[in-house]
């Protein structure tokens, strides 16, 4: 029965790729052979995501592109890719890497440097700092609001990417439980380094 279902979602997935227009207009979807649907263009590069990766209206102008990637079994609730575009840049990689880090509480004993990996590489001509931080997600929305009620989120997880390319500086981020970023990772790890 649950192979059945999931095999449902999927088509409903691969049938959305032949649907109407993108919501944003960066956005172009495509019915390809291999499966994928989504072309995710950034400063110049480009990448398809995997299928299963829900296309929505960003909900903020901030917000270049928003999916859903669907939760793991037993997880509450789904995670969220978003990518963010601001014109002049939004500071140094290692600032983006604190206020990320500043997002999530470390388990008890632990610090958030111990419960953080932060890597560095090259991605086509693009410039990528990948941070992988887990704990207590302290979400806030809208994020920025100082009079936003701080919703406490156990055991979580985000990858947040600065993708610095020659058609300017890019952040990615990808939170959710952390049993489904752990579900995702080598996809969305495949599909980030696939940008060409």
């Amino acid at each position: 029965m649950k192979r059945a279902l999931r095999l449902l979602v999927l088509c409903f997935a691969v049938a959305a790729c032949h649907g109407s227009e993108a919501p944003n207009p960066p956005i172009s979807s495509e019915a390809g052979g291999d499966g994928n649907c989504t072309v995710v263009k950034l400063g110049g590069l480009s990448s398809k995501t995997p299928v299963g990766w829900k296309e929505e209206k960003p909900s903020g102008s901030m917000r270049t592109y928003q999916f859903k990637l669907p939760r793991a079994d037993g997880d509450a609730e789904d995670a969220e890719l978003v990518v963010f575009f601001f014109e002049g840049g939004a500071g140094s990689a290692a600032d983006n890497i604190k206020r990320w880090q500043g997002m999530f509480a470390p388990p008890a004993g632990k610090t958030i440097d111990d419960v953080s990996k932060v890597e560095k590489f090259k991605v086509d001509q693009a410039n990528v700092t990948y941070l992988d931080v887990s704990g207590t997600f302290l979400s806030k929305n809208p994020p920025f609001d100082p009079k936003a009620k701080t919703e406490k989120k156990a055991d979580f997880r985000r990858f947040g990417v600065i993708f610095d390319s020659p058609g300017g500086q890019y952040f990615l981020t990808l939170t959710g439980p952390a049993r489904t970023l752990e579900q995702h990772k080598k996809s969305f790890d495949a599909w980030l380094k696939n940008f060409k």
